[in-house]
């Protein structure tokens, strides 16, 4: 589904974050303004089609899962600071924390290990084509939506335990990074798993199914906060986790504010995408005036307010 260059703007508050450890201020700020370099690892809530390994500077495609551009771009792009902004996104459709926990729907599916295995592979320092340094680099990660969405119904374990096993993962795969940054001190924004117990792929299986979704997302969310940031935190540099929740929440809740005719269901005309962002096929409203474009995927306007609200948290943080 490729993307477009629409700056179509919404808006929206965003109040409750965790900033990495109960005294917030002593960490450092992010001078988002001189931030050169974007780093980002997740799933198909964020990747665009991006291959390293077809060079480190080659054509990023665009194909994201929101019909148009999504978060990630938005942040890159319409929402930042420094035009000469240079984003590098590793995230794959599909992925999980890492496939020996939770399995991807496809073996071929690159997880956040292996993400970050190619990262370690293709850009550490020195580089010419990229001369990232920790203090002028944000990595941004968004991970967590498949671990839940493959796990939630398992009972032959605590969720909340498993998933501690994860973020332990999550923890030793960025903190392994250390060397890289060598004495400098490096930028982390961590997203929470947003509410997909919503979305009609969960909430469309019954109150039952979304419950135990809900519960799942929850445990992840918890063990975001309580294990990997205080981690990420110790290595000294800005650390924040970006909760997604109130986002999500305020625009399904408020849909006719937003514009959206459509929060709890998709239109299966739209399903795999159109050919532009704002298309309208025969009688059927417009592609973006739906909340989700599938049973798991929301739509670019969704991606444009989540971006909109994460650029003024990295302001304000």
């Amino acid at each position: 589904m490729p993307t477009t260059n629409s700056k179509t703007n919404f808006s929206t508050s965003q109040k409750s974050h965790y900033h990495g450890n109960a005294d917030d201020r002593s960490q450092a700020p992010l001078d988002w303004a001189n931030i050169d370099y974007l780093f980002s690892f997740g799933d198909s809530y964020t990747t665009t089609g991006y291959n390293v390994t077809l060079g480190i500077n080659s054509v990023d495609p665009g194909f994201t899962s929101a019909n148009g551009p999504n978060w990630i771009q938005d942040l890159r792009t319409t929402y930042s600071i420094n035009p000469n902004l240079k984003g590098y996104n590793l995230a794959y459709g599909g992925a999980t924390v890492d496939a020996k926990f939770v399995t991807p729907y496809l073996p071929t599916v690159l997880s956040l290990k292996d993400q970050v295995d190619l990262f370690k592979q293709y850009f550490v320092q020195p580089l010419a084509e990229a001369p990232w340094t920790p203090d002028n680099t944000l990595f941004a990660i968004w991970i967590g939506i498949n671990d839940v969405g493959n796990s939630y119904a398992w009972t032959n374990v605590s969720l909340a335990d498993f998933y501690k096993t994860e973020h332990q993962e999550m923890v030793d795969l960025f903190t392994d990074l250390a060397p890289c940054f060598n004495t400098s001190r490096p930028n982390f924004l961590v997203l929470t798993v947003p509410p997909i117990s919503r979305a009609p792929l969960f909430e469309g299986q019954g109150s039952e199914v979304a419950k135990q979704v809900a519960n799942a997302t929850k445990f992840f969310n918890d063990g975001l906060k309580e294990t990997v940031m205080p981690s990420l935190s110790s290595l000294g540099g800005y650390a924040r986790l970006f909760d997604t929740a109130p986002v999500f929440n305020n625009l399904l809740d408020n849909a006719d504010i937003f514009g959206f005719i459509n929060v709890t269901g998709y239109n299966d005309d739209y399903a795999n995408g159109t050919p532009s962002p704002n298309s309208q096929i025969g009688n059927n409203p417009p592609v973006s005036s739906y909340f989700w474009l599938n049973s798991l995927h929301p739509t670019w306007p969704v991606h444009n307010v989540l971006a909109h609200s994460i650029a003024t948290f990295l302001v304000g943080a």
